[in-house]
């Protein structure tokens, strides 16, 4: 994940600080040279460091901080203050037409992921009850329109094109036809290059006056460090963009070009790309991710995350199944799904206050232990899973071949799933009922033995 890096040298730095109880102005001043060279090493703008350490070293060396009871948690707020405001402040909203369609413009360099971002987005904002139009306008990349059709595809989004044609054309034509279909928002995906260059700014220029757009856009790839930065700032220069979409935030980036942008262009970051699965996109909050580089997790987007895959009359059923002692395989694959639907195990576990990379060390999370359950109870009849009972010897040889592993790994789920019906009986009533509202579901406490 992005920031790790970064994580672990404020975690450790702050982590020594508290250790000094009282602090003197020496020792802020040391903390600053250390902050600064962390943000440095995570690839942040020299000239965004040095803003951000004097503003923090001002409020670092008051008496309110030299003399509290506890300096170093306040030195810990101020930082996290202080970066949230840098990334922007607080969640910047994508703005909306008056008068339908919406025309959001997605620009940026080739490669940063435009179209599958720019899809991704138009996915979230359907949940949200729009109806999004995708529109091919680059046509210069082989397969890009092909590829804008898949991602269409898959999200049941439809894709307005017009093969070859001129990309001002083609944008005139989409936003016609999204009138003309009830379509209240239009995602234009326009053409990338290796590098910036005055003939794509002069087409993005001409598009942008031609439909004059709600929104504008910019795709920027979180890898490639302050190279972001300087694309942001061209595209800012060249089309007054309105917001930025960081991709890439799973990858093993160093984070700088999150924490650079917004005080280099003044133009927010709106969205950001989590992953490669066409769900795998958020709202960027500064104040989220200011606490999580700090190591104190994100309980709020946690927490929107289980709400999002977790089924709530699902959950009532299989709470109640529970308590009855009535609880199948096939409920426990249910919920196997709604966990998956969560995203990766590390990542939930870093948004868990103090779970930073230090207090995962040594801990392992086996992503394809849950697939291997999966595959083993998707073989099984619906009887087997009803009546996990029934399972003799020939039967679980049969599923073992169906889902290609051995006889071994169906015992080692039945006795799991043993373990926890035994668990299970130890709570009764109101007692279940808390402990499950408060778990997020079955799968949301700790339970020795599961494969996650």
């Amino acid at each position: 994940m992005a920031f790790e890096g970064l994580t672990d040298k404020l975690s450790n730095l702050f982590q020594r600080l508290r250790g000094k109880g009282r602090l003197s102005e020496s020792d802020v001043k040391e903390a600053m040279r250390e902050i600064r060279l962390a943000l440095l090493e995570a690839d942040v703008s020299y000239k965004v460091v040095k803003d951000f350490v004097a503003k923090v070293s001002e409020r670092a060396v008051g008496s309110d901080v030299l003399e509290s009871l506890t300096p170093a948690q306040m030195i810990v707020k101020i930082v996290n203050e202080e970066l949230t405001a840098l990334m922007g402040g607080g969640e910047a909203k994508l703005n909306i037409s008056s008068k339908p369609p919406t025309v959001v413009m997605l620009v940026g360099l080739q490669g940063a992921g435009k179209t599958t971002n720019g899809a991704k987005l138009a996915g979230l904002l359907k949940k949200q009850g729009k109806r999004p139009l995708l529109a091919a306008c680059d046509v210069y990349r082989p397969a890009a329109i092909e590829q804008l059709q898949v991602v269409g595809g898959q999200l049941d989004i439809p894709v307005f094109q017009m093969g070859q044609a001129d990309p001002v054309d083609i944008a005139k034509a989409a936003i016609s036809h999204a009138k003309s279909h009830g379509n209240d928002m239009v995602f234009l995906d326009t053409a990338g290059r290796l590098h910036v260059d005055e003939a794509l700014m002069d087409e993005l220029r001409n598009i942008k006056a031609a439909v004059e757009p709600t929104e504008i856009l910019l795709v920027v790839d979180a890898m490639i460090g302050q190279d972001a930065v300087n694309a942001a700032k061209s595209f800012d220069e060249a089309l007054d963009i309105t917001g930025v979409m960081l991709t890439k935030l799973d990858g093993d980036a160093r984070g700088g070009a999150a924490l650079s942008i917004k005080a280099v262009t003044g133009k927010p970051i709106k969205y950001a790309g989590t992953g490669e699965k066409l769900e795998n996109i958020e709202v960027f909050h500064p104040d989220r991710m200011a606490s999580r580089i700090l190591g104190m997790g994100d309980v709020l987007s946690l927490i929107e995350k289980a709400e999002a895959a977790f089924d709530e009359k699902k959950a009532a059923e299989q709470m109640e199944r529970l308590r009855k002692n009535k609880f199948t395989l096939q409920d426990y694959y249910d919920q196997l799904v709604q966990v998956k639907g969560m995203g990766s195990l590390s990542d939930i576990a870093g948004m868990i206050p103090g779970m930073n990379a230090k207090a995962l060390e040594g801990a392992t999370f086996d992503e394809k232990a849950l697939g291997r359950t999966e595959a083993i109870i998707l073989s099984m009849t619906p009887y087997e899973r009803e009546n996990p009972s029934v399972l003799n010897s020939s039967r679980k040889k049969r599923i073992a071949a169906g889902c290609g592993l051995d006889v071994v790994d169906i015992n080692r789920l039945l006795k799991q799933f043993d373990m926890m019906q035994q668990m299970t009986k130890q709570f009764t009533g109101k007692g279940m009922s808390r402990k499950m509202k408060r778990g997020g579901g079955l799968f949301g406490g700790k339970m020795k033995g599961l494969p996650f």
